[in-house]
């Protein structure tokens, strides 16, 4: 018999070593962050405060990959650099549009990555993971509650508690994390329905009392991110369909006893006409004029319009990355998300339990969702909710929201434990 050809060895992969990623990042970001830190239209003028945040930001980027890397040996940072490129866009947009929250905005970011880093050695142990799921749950819907008789209005939603005169927290953005954090560690082992009718009658708690708080925008992201999970789970299209005509119907009650939301729905799709686009759709008009403005490449930070418009550094903050910096680099922000979607169904496929499959898809979806549900409403391609851009609207209790969400998606990764990848790779 013939003998076999032996097949050519196959060539190692090098992949582009994450110092060398976030070298070009860091260079792309003095740039972006110059535009704004100093000014050269008369002579030369420094804002002292916008330098410091946005030398420390990056300064904090490069710590937390050498620390990470030399001390506790992690090989996987896409979920990060992915995470910091959004977050130094989001940082610089803030410095044309309002640099006096900067100082807060940075101070929040930090406290997120700290989040981000203690979720994730929490993820670490299953059992732990698992045997927090009643206390996080129960105090997730305890700060809901407080929320109802704490919190102040603000723009017809009563999402907000004020701390004195120093700062405020949205207590629903938090409850993000523990609502995921509960629904997989709940549905992880699930023998029977019981653990689902749990999860179910924990997110109608959830989003009822949004719907109290007239959070509705919020409300909508819980209740598409609990399909998300009920699916992957139970894989049962007839609890779906049951909590989507359920939530059908209370949509319908809430237009017709709501005259804020009607008033959405009546601007929806008309924004262009007279008597809307001076008044309901004010800010839609605008931000499609910004964006268009911007072109490919932008007008440069700082030489917008749509700047001077209410809620720019929030609701409408895309209009803002578009018209600045450029159609190109809000596209960019859109792969972005689905990046972290591919990453954590990728992932899905080696988790070490259903637990970390979920909640890393559910964590990333619940980012695309928020995400695709701003752009689309200050386009005008969906009715406007008022949510803000996961990562790049101003926000503290936001930014610290979306970086703990990140943690889920970064535990479902094997590579974040080098003992299980290495059993894995060996196999």
């Amino acid at each position: 018999m013939a003998k076999k050809a032996k097949r050519a060895p196959r060539r190692k992969r090098h992949p582009i070593k994450e110092g060398v990623i976030l070298l070009l990042l860091s260079i792309v970001q003095v740039i972006t962050f110059s535009q704004t830190a100093f000014d050269f239209s008369q002579g030369f003028d420094v804002n002292l405060k916008l330098l410091l945040c946005f030398s420390v930001y990056i300064a904090v980027e490069w710590l937390y990959v050498i620390i990470m890397k030399f001390v506790f040996k992690r090989i996987n940072f896409e979920i990060e650099l992915i995470a910091f490129f959004l977050t130094g866009i989001g940082l610089s947009v803030l410095g044309s549009t309002d640099p006096d929250s900067i100082i807060n905005q940075s101070v929040c970011i930090i406290l997120g990555i700290g989040i981000y880093t203690v979720l994730v050695w929490i993820l670490s142990d299953i059992d732990r993971a698992v045997a927090l799921r009643l206390p996080v749950g129960i105090a997730a819907i305890l700060i809901l509650v407080a929320n109802i008789f704490l919190g102040s209005n603000i723009n017809g939603a009563k999402n907000w508690i004020m701390v004195g005169n120093l700062f405020s927290v949205q207590p629903s953005e938090l409850v993000k994390i523990a609502f995921i954090f509960v629904g997989a560690a709940t549905l992880e082992k699930l023998q029977t329905s019981k653990n689902l009718f749990l999860f179910i009658g924990f997110s109608a708690a959830c989003v009822g009392i949004l719907f109290i708080l007239q959070d509705f925008g919020t409300a909508v992201i819980f209740f598409l991110t609990f399909l998300l999970i009920a699916f992957m789970r139970s894989g049962e299209l007839r609890t779906v369909f049951l909590a989507i005509a359920s939530a059908v119907l209370g949509g319908l009650l809430i237009v017709k006893f709501k005259p804020v939301v009607a008033k959405r729905f009546a601007v929806y799709r008309h924004v262009w006409e007279e008597g809307f686009i001076d008044a309901g759709g004010y800010q839609q008009s605008r931000t499609l004029i910004a964006i268009s403005s911007g072109g490919l490449f932008g007008l440069g930070l700082g030489n917008g319009a749509l700047k001077n418009v209410t809620f720019s550094s929030t609701d409408l903050v895309f209009g803002v990355v578009c018209e600045e910096l450029g159609l190109i680099t809000g596209l960019m922000i859109l792969a972005s998300f689905i990046l972290f979607c591919v990453f954590a169904v990728k992932n899905a496929r080696m988790s070490r339990s259903a637990f970390y499959s979920i909640a890393a898809t559910a964590a990333a979806g619940l980012l695309l969702i928020q995400a695709c549900i701003n752009i689309f409403g200050v386009t005008d391609i969906i009715p406007l909710t008022g949510v803000t851009l996961p990562f790049i609207s101003r926000g503290g209790s936001s930014i610290m929201s979306c970086w703990g969400l990140l943690a889920f998606i970064k535990a479902g990764d094997v590579r974040t434990m080098l003992k299980t990848y290495g059993e894995i790779r060996k196999k």
